[in-house]
């Protein structure tokens, strides 16, 4: 990924090098007009046919290199904005070189944007593949998992929600997992009481850690995870299991969708954080999500466990991993409404929470960059298996 991401610098370098003299040189035998038409053609094909052959070869990334009719339309639309800004310099009277350099920025941006928009309609429609296969083989038909923290209060009553609700959709054939993140009160010894399956963690590490606990733990057939205040009530477990079992990899509720149902709403500085959260994650997802931190998700078995053997963050941004495992290894994801109601329990800080999150980010972006989230031969292997056509092109 690192040399990849050194060549694609080292050809828009060349290209904008070529675009600059190009246009220096030419203007001196034509009309600076059609000198600049002609260093952006040459600079436009040579970036082309270089990232084509040489930075994106063979590469799932390159979606506005293998369309040439997108890169053609981008690459007029930002001569049309270099030409514009050029042509208004004219009439100060500045020097060529000077102007030439100063309409290069804007037409970059325009670049990025476009090729941006590209990607983010490429990766959903990668997404919204299902592949109809059958689930893996495990002692129960869905695992709940409910990560937990301080939650003496109210476990027992939501577990008995729970309960009641999958005795019924589920004939009995589920399990739920409370994973007890390192709290210091009475969590982890109430969920037993009340039946659950309970993975002690030895110290407070953050929903991250839990939930990645109580997924690679699970037994089921389909795992959910959802939150220990049930702020999503438990009809929808049944929901993300349905469409599971129809054939999705992944199922993510979604606060944003727009059949999506709000109870009670959250208050006004969490909106905003949320908000701001999902523009940050385009810092590292491809995919325009509209809610990445939806508190419900779901996840054939062995899905679930190839992609939480991955993820590293401990705490909130564990969320993002997730969609970005999902967009690199080209598994399915559906989108479901949900109904929610926020509760005053909530353990989030949005300032300090915004800001971990921030860094996890940043740290991601930089995995990313290592190769840290790449499949291994054994998640390959399943994904063939399982009959999906997974790159394995991931330098």
């Amino acid at each position: 990924m690192r040399s990849r991401l050194r060549l694609f610098a080292a050809v828009g370098v060349l290209a904008t090098l070529i675009d600059v003299g190009g246009y220096l040189i030419l203007r001196q035998v034509s009309p600076w007009w059609l000198a600049n038409i002609l260093a952006l053609t040459v600079a436009a094909c040579a970036s082309y046919i270089l990232n084509r052959d040489l930075t994106f070869r063979r590469s799932p990334d390159a979606r506005w290199v293998s369309n040439p009719i997108v890169f053609a339309g981008t690459a007029i639309v930002a001569g049309i904005v270099d030409l514009s800004v050029v042509s208004v310099l004219q009439g100060f009277d500045l020097v060529p070189l000077l102007s030439k350099v100063t309409a290069i920025a804007p037409a970059a941006a325009v670049r990025w944007f476009v090729y941006r928009w590209v990607l983010f309609s490429e990766v959903r429609n990668d997404l919204a593949q299902r592949v109809d296969r059958p689930l893996p083989d495990r002692p129960f038909r869905v695992s709940v998992v409910v990560p937990a923290y301080n939650e003496a209060s109210l476990i027992v009553p939501s577990l008995a929600d729970l309960e009641e609700f999958l005795d019924v959709e589920f004939d009995g054939d589920y399990e739920i997992v409370v994973v007890d993140d390192g709290s210091p009160d009475d969590t982890a010894r109430l969920a037993e009481q009340a039946g659950a399956t309970v993975v002690r963690m030895p110290e407070n590490r953050g929903k991250g850690a839990a939930v990645r606990a109580g997924v690679l733990a699970a037994q089921g057939r389909s795992v959910v995870f959802t939150d220990a205040d049930l702020s999503y009530p438990p009809e929808l477990v049944a929901k993300v299991v349905a469409q599971l079992e129809d054939g999705w990899d992944i199922v993510v509720g979604s606060r944003r969708h727009e059949d999506t149902n709000t109870l009670v709403k959250a208050r006004r500085l969490r909106q905003l954080g949320g908000r701001l959260v999902n523009h940050l994650t385009h810092l590292v997802l491809l995919g325009h999500f509209r809610d990445t931190q939806c508190g419900i998700k779901g996840f054939q078995a062995d899905i679930g466990t190839a992609v939480f053997q991955r993820t590293r963050i401990d705490g909130f941004a564990f969320d993002v991993e997730l969609f970005l495992i999902a967009e690199q290894d080209q598994l399915s994801l559906n989108e479901i409404p949900v109904l929610v109601e926020n509760r005053g329990t909530s353990s989030v800080n949005v300032t300090s929470d915004f800001l971990q999150l921030f860094s996890d980010l940043v740290k991601i972006r930089r995995w990313v960059g290592s190769g840290e989230y790449r499949p291994t031969a054994e998640h390959l292997r399943l994904y063939q298996r399982r009959g999906r056509s997974n790159r394995s092109d991931l330098d």
